[in-house]
């Protein structure tokens, strides 16, 4: 066959999860029979993996490990929700989770590096989980806490993960602060962490915000005024400052004091963030490929 439609190559991609021009290739080979295609894409195995390395992959799952002193986050994405919750897909990132806690992985490229049951590491496992499911696999991100203290875990839906260590209080408090984390995502953990400039525009908007007035008051009282406003404001946009999603009595600093307890470290992940997800048109792609 000398000509090979666009619209045979959107089928076989569907079908078969492979590249564009990898299916052009395999109907070019087999003159047209999109069986035959198949046939010979499946026979490509490892092969598929290197060709879908520019697929964007944003769906996924976060998962966490946890030992004595020790935890880790993991992000693994895949490009469709389906494959996140494919049974193949759910055990490798649960090992992947274990080799990252018990290699001593501290970053992504390490863990990649790190040997893995059955391959020679995590990354050749990743490739022949892509041969398998048809979609890319990426090992993206991880987060690593180590700690004489108590720890704290929580995984919400598979999609936000994070790890709170503690100095002083219960294991029962840190979960407690990661749910809260996992909830409000706060940018800071305390006053002293918000940058100069932030608090700088806050005044500068809460000064133009208030009526002649209220400018026309002594410098004092002005200040006071602007000192209330900006004090609400980096206690929305921090930790210790928000009130607890677990008992809104209090705040998360308040709750932390009761049990004699200060927060570490924050570690938190969720899936595809920073990935932009690619609505695309798959046939009006196939034929503007094949005329490259």
């Amino acid at each position: 066959m000398s000509t090979i439609s666009a619209q045979l190559v959107k089928e076989l991609r569907e079908r078969s999860g492979a590249g564009m021009m990898e299916c052009k290739k395999a109907l070019v080979e087999n003159n047209g029979d999109i069986d035959a295609a198949m046939e010979w894409l499946r026979k490509s195995g490892l092969a598929k993996a290197d060709k879908k390395a520019s697929r964007v992959a944003a769906e996924g799952r976060i998962v966490a490990a946890q030992g004595a002193g020790k935890a880790v986050l993991v992000e693994i994405n895949c490009e469709t929700d389906f494959v996140a919750k494919d049974a193949s897909f759910l055990k490798f990132s649960d090992a992947v989770a274990d080799v990252a806690l018990s290699s001593g992985a501290a970053d992504i490229d390490t863990l990649k590096a790190a040997a893995y049951p059955g391959a020679s590491n995590v990354e050749e496992a990743a490739k022949a989980l892509v041969a398998t499911i048809g979609e890319k696999i990426d090992v993206r991100r991880m987060a690593r806490v180590e700690s004489d203290g108590v720890i704290g875990s929580y995984i919400h839906g598979g999609r936000i993960g994070v790890l709170v260590s503690l100095k002083g209080g219960s294991e029962e408090l840190a979960k407690g602060i990661a749910m809260h984390v996992a909830a409000m995502n706060p940018p800071h953990i305390r006053a002293e962490d918000v940058p100069a400039e932030f608090i700088a525009k806050e005044k500068d908007i809460a000064l133009s915000q208030m009526t002649e007035k209220d400018k026309a008051k002594p410098a004092e009282i002005l200040e006071k005024i602007i000192a209330g406003k900006i004090n609400k404001i980096v206690s929305e946009v921090t930790l210790l400052g928000q009130p607890y999603v677990l008992d809104t009595n209090v705040t998360v600093g308040e709750a932390l004091k009761k049990e004699g307890a200060d927060v570490a470290s924050v570690a938190r992940l969720a899936v595809g963030e920073g990935i932009e997800k690619v609505q695309e048109d798959y046939l009006a792609e196939v034929a503007k490929a094949m005329q490259v």
